[in-house]
């Protein structure tokens, strides 16, 4: 079983599921920066990993003053990391969602 973050990130990976899309959760950390001697010292690591369709997500809907550092890091991403596509789900896709699949356990978007 999955340890996710956020129930927002379980009723994805639910809504995911629901539909055979194949994901993964976290697969991996993008180094973003590195020290003068070589050492990571700064990361993103998106929420899912949608192997048949090449991209990851990430899911923002706790604190949305986190947004622009999101952002931020996903242009650097993209900018180091050309051939990989990112997309951010803002609290508002995630509500939408919530809206059209009411079959879904509702939750409680903080913030």
């Amino acid at each position: 079983m999955t340890n996710f973050a956020h129930d927002a990130e379980r009723f994805f990976a639910d809504l995911l599921d629901y539909y055979g899309v194949a994901w993964e959760y976290e697969p991996v950390e993008f180094v973003l920066s590195w020290s003068t001697s070589g050492q990571p010292t700064c990361g993103f690591r998106p929420d899912f990993y949608l192997p048949d369709h090449n991209f990851f997500l990430e899911l923002t809907t706790l604190r949305q003053d986190l947004v622009t550092e999101k952002n931020r890091k996903v242009r650097q991403l993209e900018s180091l990391y050309p051939g990989v596509k990112v997309k951010i789900l803002y609290r508002r896709d995630v509500e939408d969602l919530y809206a059209k699949y009411p079959w879904s356990c509702p939750i409680r978007l903080a913030g």
